[in-house]
């Protein structure tokens, strides 16, 4: 049997076809603990779900990933909110994600969790990584990645980059440019924080899966899925 699935890329139905044989590395982002999962969560990870048993069903031999993000601003929010500590408070909806995920019974097909907090020491030099080569600059002990630098960069999202513009929020005028992204923000009052050769902060949203799923299944995997802002 043939699975047949949307590349992005092309815009167009074709043949899935992993890159080693019959091994399929497949990654779904995940959970964000800040608060209980809702039915739009169930109806992603069901669906993936669906994908990973059929694959398995055909004979493919599956390695599924689906991380939790327990280092990120609404959480840090949420955790002021009510008066604990970030970690805490992540690890309290994470059980209950699971819970949720066992009752659904989607959990049991999912190989590994990998959560960020476990992975700072692979963001970091993956950071290195790329200031080394250009791709980031430091400012004020925050880690920026110069989108300039990739051609290719709107390339999925077909946006172009007076678009990409209007979708950023709060300009820093510190950034060469607007629509820079963080990779590592600098420590706040109150806030979660790693030492690094930046000074003490934390990751930001883009290096986390990149960093656990290099760490996991090396540069290169099969089916990436999670929602179409990620694009």
């Amino acid at each position: 049997m043939v699975l047949k699935v949307f590349n992005t890329l092309t815009r167009r139905k074709e043949t899935f076809k992993p890159m080693r044989g019959k091994q399929v590395k497949m990654f779904v982002c995940g959970q964000t603990p800040y608060d209980d999962a809702h039915v739009g969560h169930a109806k992603t990870y069901v669906q993936f779900d669906i994908i990973a048993r059929w694959l398995r069903h055909v004979g493919y031999d599956v390695s599924y990933a689906q991380n939790i993000t327990d280092v990120e601003d609404r959480i840090i929010n949420r955790a002021k909110e009510k008066d604990v500590e970030p970690l805490s408070l992540a690890k309290r909806y994470t059980q209950r994600f699971f819970e949720d995920m066992e009752a659904l019974k989607v959990k049991g097909n999912i190989n590994l969790f990998p959560i960020t907090s476990n992975y700072i020491p692979q963001m970091i030099r993956q950071i290195k990584t790329l200031i080394e080569k250009g791709y980031a600059y430091v400012i004020d002990g925050d880690v920026y990645y110069d989108v300039t630098k990739f051609k290719d960069y709107t390339k999925l999202s077909r946006m172009s980059i007076e678009e990409l513009k209007k979708h950023r929020i709060e300009p820093d005028p510190r950034k060469r440019n607007s629509f820079d992204f963080a990779l590592w923000k600098s420590q706040k009052p109150g806030e979660l924080a790693w030492d690094s050769p930046w000074g003490k902060g934390r990751p930001g949203w883009h290096i986390e899966d990149t960093a656990m799923t290099d760490a996991i299944f090396g540069p290169q995997y099969d089916l990436h899925g999670g929602a179409s802002e990620l694009i």
